[in-house]
């Protein structure tokens, strides 16, 4: 239901200094943020804003005042996410291992993917207006090109890996979003040490053991109807 008008003058209460009512305005557009992270991470970004406004306690009204679309929320709210995601490429590109380099940024966006449904959403699929998609697609996909050659260069990578193996092995591990973390954490650790072992060009004649393996069995095959 939109704010009711208020009859009290429009400036500042009594006592209310306009640095005091800027930290509040601060307050509650960061209880909208975290609002808005938890209700995306746990039903997608397109839950509705009226469950983002009740968990932050204000008005639809008013989140609407302070984020006027969907998209601007959406922005907002994984700007933050998308920073470490910039730094984790940064540190991959930096790494002088560039197999470890790769795998490390590997392992951080797959956490990510089946810990934050929100982000997985825009990951995975981008969202209209928000976050520059594609020009952060592309940058994305640069770098990873990048990664994958000075990997390929040090005889770390088998010669026919292809960059478009990493979008492959990120749509397997992004299907295990819908799972509960406590079951999607172990399988995507699993999945992604199963498959970046096959990467390698030479892999050990004794490889390290693997994570355990989550509490999975054909069961998990349904996702929940909550994730529909």
């Amino acid at each position: 239901m939109p704010d009711q008008p208020s009859h009290k003058p429009s400036g500042p209460a009594a006592g209310d200094t306009p640095a005091e009512l800027r930290a509040d305005a601060r307050r509650n557009r960061e209880r909208v943020l975290d609002a808005a992270r938890e209700v995306f991470a746990a039903q997608g970004v397109d839950a509705p804003m009226s469950a983002v406004a009740r968990r932050a306690g204000v008005g639809v009204a008013t989140l609407y005042r302070r984020f006027p679309t969907r998209s601007a929320l959406v922005t907002a709210a994984f700007e933050d996410q998308l920073a470490v995601c910039a730094t984790a490429f940064e540190e991959a590109q930096a790494d002088p291992n560039p197999g470890h380099g790769l795998y490390t940024l590997l392992e951080r966006i797959c956490t990510t993917l089946v810990t934050d449904r929100g982000f997985e959403t825009v990951f995975m699929a981008g969202f209209p207006e928000a976050l520059a998609y594609d020009r952060q697609r592309a940058v994305a996909e640069e770098r990873l090109s990048h990664l994958v050659q000075r990997a390929r260069d040090a005889g770390q990578l088998r010669e026919d890996f292809a960059p478009a193996d990493i979008p492959l092995l990120l749509l397997a591990v992004s299907g295990l979003a819908a799972q509960p973390p406590e079951t999607a954490l172990p399988a995507a650790r699993r999945l992604l040490t199963y498959l970046f072992q096959s990467f390698q060009a030479h892999p050990p004649s004794r490889p390290a053991p693997l994570p355990p393996a989550p509490p999975l069995d054909l069961s998990g095959l349904q996702r929940p109807v909550s994730a529909r």
